[in-house]
């Protein structure tokens, strides 16, 4: 990962000129210019993040800007690393904290575990050789005095541990959180474009190693710009979390929906051919377009929901990026075809053959 710092490396002037475009670009598409907005444009004017560039020009060819939405969207996918490397640091400064803490009471342990077996056994020895009953009470009293010394630190022992343990396990549930929080989008709940790549990655690695397979559902919510210009955003969230809970319905067992980025949505099914892929997608364009928009401010019914999608099942002689570009390229056959409706890619023999 690139450092935060290498990031605006620049000259005052510079930097000044990248960050009057930024702060332009903002005011003219009419984006709060929040810190994580600004970040997004500066970082592209100043051309330093090569795939954000690509991603922001690639969205730019299908529409006239950028919302607050993506902005958000390509802030979390590229720079928010600074929030998850604090927290982490913390955890991990707790965690050396806590371990030193428990430590030290396992030393304690040994050096009042050593007194105490010191202490037995010479009271014993000296119980052997008393000569009179006072002697030997006087000896049965010290060893009575080191058993309750001895079980009341036993009890505060056992009282830092639970503390510790306790320390331990909040940890837990908080690193587990964060986990959760970088690879989850925030608005549908689905797993994030991050979560997608590890685990197409992840998949082609283990498809090329093992001979095994697996299918790609590409999906993109049909008009939808015009209807987020026509009814708010808030509205259009409210169709992305509709569309995000009918793939989460339909979609079982290992096989895995997410965000793709805006309006796109992806499917990986793992162990899946392309005819069990064009059924599910079958089933998924039917169940999306069941769906109708109710406006929450008044009731209003504001029409159906359709998609366009597109299948690819991957081939052990590609990579995972080759999967993805041919399974967004059915899904633009599907739009030129009228909208909601599926398409299968052409494998990768038929796009070198050009058919």
């Amino acid at each position: 990962m690139v450092n935060a710092v290498d990031f605006y490396k620049h000259e005052l002037d510079v930097a000044d000129n990248f960050a009057s475009k930024a702060l332009d670009r903002l005011r003219r598409d009419e984006i709060p210019p929040v810190p994580q907005n600004f970040e997004v444009w500066y970082v592209y004017y100043a051309n330093v993040n090569p795939k954000l560039r690509d991603d922001i020009n690639d969205l730019l060819l299908s529409q006239d800007k950028l919302t607050e939405q993506d902005c958000q969207d390509l802030y979390e996918k590229y720079l928010n690393y600074g929030h998850d490397r604090e927290t982490f640091q913390k955890a991990g400064d707790q965690i050396n904290t806590t371990l030193q803490d428990v430590s030290g009471l396992l030393q304690n342990v040994k050096s009042t575990t050593g007194q105490f077996t010191g202490v037995l056994k010479e009271t014993t020895d000296r119980i052997n050789t008393a000569q009179n009953p006072d002697d030997v009470q006087a000896l049965l009293n010290i060893i009575t005095q080191e058993t309750n010394r001895m079980v009341a630190y036993n009890e505060e022992l056992e009282t830092r541990l639970d503390q510790s343990y306790s320390v331990m396990n909040e940890l837990k549930r908080d690193m587990e959180r964060i986990r959760r929080e970088a690879i989850t989008d925030g608005l549908t709940g689905l797993a994030n474009r991050k979560a997608f790549d590890e685990q197409i990655n992840r998949l082609s690695r283990e498809a090329q190693k093992d001979g095994l397979t697996f299918s790609l559902i590409m999906i993109d919510i049909d008009h939808f710009k015009a209807f987020n210009d026509t009814y708010g955003h808030q509205t259009g969230d409210q169709v992305l979390r509709l569309v995000a809970m009918t793939l989460v319905n339909e979609v079982k067992g290992q096989d895995m929906a997410a965000r793709y980025g805006g309006e796109e949505f992806v499917i990986i099914l793992p162990g899946t051919n392309i005819e069990a892929a064009r059924f599910v997608a079958e089933n998924l364009r039917k169940a999306v377009e069941k769906k109708e928009v109710i406006n929450r401010s008044n009731g209003e019914n504001l029409g159906q929901i359709t998609v366009s999608i597109g299948v690819a099942q991957f081939y052990t002689k590609e990579s995972a990026d080759d999967c993805v570009h041919r399974a967004d390229k059915a899904l633009y056959q599907s739009k030129e075809k009228g909208r909601n409706c599926v398409s299968i890619a052409k494998t990768p023999h038929e796009e070198d053959m050009g058919s």
